[in-house]
């Protein structure tokens, strides 16, 4: 089964052509991250717009890359939610509309579940059932449980800010490039992970997680360590930082963040110990210090990470579990639908 993916979710327009779930034929990815580099960030409009420029070359390309013609096209997928709401407008118009005029039937997929099934793809073993999934990006941070295909449960989350958009607020307050995550991941090589102790916020649900409050002991560590009161604007905080300060507090914030992760996990884990596989998603898994550690403390299980270069937001891992989805009994979206947000979401 040959399904045609599309993915544009937050600021990468990505088509793929997928057969069965797990072999890649194509997998073309546009990025916006130049155009955002110099905003520390995503504008959704901008975001909105490029996605229209680039949407078709996309298609048109994963098509010429998997030497495929709608004659082997199966099915077409597209991410449905989460995400910004113009920029998943274009993908999903564009996949109904196509939907419709090559009578292809239509997977409207959630995000997440996407990177969760990015584990299954170009890999010559699978997770086993039932599994965790740390899922962490710039907008998400989730443990989910999952008991089969297309079956989840969300059993801790962030009751603020993502490890993602932690990471690239921290980079900002370090003077660091956009996304913050590959910056500071680079930089804490070079720094002492023990210079600066930071907290681990607590929460009610102990498998929930809670960012801000680490994003804010930074910054008032950073200002401690310049010597500047706390109404001292945090734009300016780069330029009194040695490099040696900056690498020293990025180790030190990236320590942090992974060991409260993998706390969160090893707590999930206490709780359900019928679990014979882990799997990380996200763009965050992709952190290499975070994949060391987690391999080093966790001996008992199976860990998979998905390739670094489907660790981010791509169409494959759309594609994947628009398939694990269709051999689950998922009906198609009717395309003419206006809402065509997932039938079977996770909750």
């Amino acid at each position: 089964m040959k399904i045609l993916s599309i993915e544009s979710s937050c600021d990468e327009t990505a088509a793929a052509i997928v057969e069965n779930g797990v072999k890649i034929l194509s997998n073309v990815v546009v990025s916006q991250i130049d155009i955002f580099a110099a905003y520390g960030g995503v504008i959704p409009e901008v975001a909105a717009r490029s996605h229209l420029e680039a949407i078709t070359p996309v298609i048109d390309k994963a098509f010429s890359d998997a030497h495929c013609s709608w004659d082997d096209i199966d099915a077409i997928a597209v991410t449905s939610a989460p995400g910004l709401l113009g920029s998943l407008l274009i993908g999903t118009l564009t996949a109904r509309t196509l939907a419709i005029l090559h009578k292809k039937p239509l997977y409207a997929v959630h995000h997440l579940k996407s990177h969760i099934y990015s584990n299954w793809l170009e890999s010559d073993n699978s997770p086993s059932f039932p599994l965790l999934s740390l899922v962490i990006s710039g907008g998400h941070t989730q443990i989910l449980y999952m008991p089969a295909h297309n079956s989840f449960k969300i059993i801790g989350t962030t009751n603020d800010d993502a490890i993602g958009e932690c990471f690239d607020k921290v980079a900002k307050i370090l003077g660091l490039p956009y996304p913050g995550g590959p910056a500071i991941n680079k930089l804490a090589k070079l720094g002492d992970p023990e210079k600066y102790p930071l907290p681990h916020p607590k929460t009610e649900n102990p498998l929930d997680f809670s960012f801000s409050g680490l994003k804010t002991a930074v910054l008032r560590a950073v200002q401690k360590e310049v010597g500047v009161p706390i109404s001292h604007p945090s734009s300016d905080l780069k330029n009194l930082l040695t490099d040696q300060q900056k690498a020293d507090f990025a180790a030190s914030f990236e320590k942090t963040a992974i060991d409260i992760l993998l706390e969160k996990l090893k707590a999930a884990l206490n709780e359900h110990q019928e679990v014979k596989s882990i799997c990380f998603a996200g763009g965050v898994s992709a952190n290499a210090a975070l994949r060391s550690k987690a391999s080093e403390s966790i001996h008992n299980l199976p860990l998979f990470f998905p390739s670094p270069s489907l660790s981010g937001d791509n169409a494959a891992m759309v594609g994947a579990a628009a398939y694990f989805e269709i051999i689950s009994g998922v009906q198609p979206t009717d395309p003419y639908s206006l809402n065509i947000y997932p039938r079977i979401a996770i909750s």
